[in-house]
């Protein structure tokens, strides 16, 4: 009796041990799966975080595209005026800086006996005219032979080509501006003697004003004849006039083009070799203004910037900066609407999966998609 009631026991008390072992694993093993609960929770939050943008929608605005160049202003023509003739200049009319018309004297050469030569030449005409009239009454009538009359001829005409040649000698004397313009330099003065090729006075012409520049390669595809330039002078004195010439051929050190703008300086108060910053308006395109920390490079070193598409998804479009400024920089190249990321750009790459948070226009409310 007393075997069996042991045996019962040993049995019965195994059978404790072996339910209360199932219980403590099931214990052990339920703050196991807890907590890989959590870590996977913990990471799914920390990627969320992770991929977090700041954002904004910006509309496209239409904008004068242009280039950005910088000159001097050049005067359209520089001459030194000469004597054609040799003789004492016994007056100068002008002096340096004063304005002058075309036709002007400048500097007068004495006259000495060429007045008399006109004089000379001019009686000899007549005589020669007598003597051809003459002798074409003897032709008349049969007197005189064709040889005789065709020299008769010859020696007028002659005479006549004498006379004119004595009479712009005489007109040589005096040095005339051949255009309107500003008497730069003078290089005679009464008393001199001036000789064939001497310069009288050096005139330039400031109306219109011409400003040179040079152009790359890639800006010299966009620029028209004709097309609108504004401009200022460093004193930030502003001027506008048209692109009036583009160059065919590069210079070979710089490789680049030579353009000209002509100024309207009526006023003549540009001066020749001023710097000048230029801006030439081209075509209205549709751009936007971003701030220049916004701008990254692609695998393939383009320059751009990240946006988020429709499905949160990081897209990066290469754009191109027509005008630079104080306030930003507008650039071409993007959708007219486009969400662009301005914070946590560089965290992100393009094809990643982003949780943006969009800041209204205002700046101040904060709205999420």
């Amino acid at each position: 009796m007393s075997k069996n009631i042991t045996s019962a026991s040993i049995v019965a008390g195994l059978l404790i041990l072996w339910l209360a072992s199932g219980l403590w694993d099931d214990q052990t093993a339920a703050p196991d799966l807890t907590l890989a609960a959590e870590i996977e929770a913990a990471e799914e939050v920390s990627q969320v975080t992770q991929n977090r943008v700041r954002a904004e929608l910006r509309q496209a605005e239409p904008r004068t595209q242009s280039v950005v160049l910088r000159g001097r202003t050049e005067a359209k023509r520089n001459v030194e005026v000469t004597a054609e003739i040799s003789g004492q200049i016994v007056s100068r009319s002008v002096e340096r800086g004063q304005q002058v018309r075309r036709g002007q004297l400048l500097c007068e050469i004495a006259t000495d006996d060429r007045a008399m030569a006109v004089e000379e030449a001019q009686a000899a005409l007549e005589q020669a005219e007598i003597e051809n009239e003459g002798s074409l009454e003897l032709a008349a009538r049969g007197l005189l032979s064709e040889v005789a009359i065709a020299a008769s001829d010859a020696r007028r005409e002659a005479a006549e080509a004498h006379l004119e040649r004595q009479k712009l000698n005489l007109a040589r004397t005096r040095i005339t501006a051949p255009f309107d313009g500003v008497v730069e330099d003078l290089h005679l003065d009464e008393g001199d003697y001036a000789m064939p090729g001497d310069a009288c006075a050096t005139l330039i012409d400031l109306d219109p004003m011409l400003v040179a520049a040079q152009v790359t390669e890639e800006q010299v595809e966009y620029l028209r004849l004709g097309s609108l330039v504004k401009g200022s002078t460093r004193v930030g004195r502003p001027l506008e006039g048209e692109l009036s010439f583009i160059g065919n051929q590069s210079d070979s050190v710089t490789r680049t083009y030579t353009v000209e703008i002509t100024v309207d300086n009526e006023d003549y108060s540009l001066r020749s070799g001023l710097t000048v910053s230029l801006q030439v308006m081209l075509d209205e395109v549709g751009a936007h203004e971003i701030t220049p920390s916004l701008l990254t490079l692609n695998e393939q070193g383009e320059m751009g910037v990240r946006l988020i598409d429709a499905n949160n998804r990081v897209v990066f479009r290469a754009v191109e900066i027509i005008e630079d400024g104080p306030d930003g920089m507008w650039v071409t190249g993007l959708p007219d609407t486009a969400a662009l990321i301005t914070v946590g750009q560089e965290y992100v790459a393009a094809g990643t999966i982003v949780s943006p948070v969009y800041i209204d226009s205002a700046g101040g409310q904060v709205v999420t998609r």
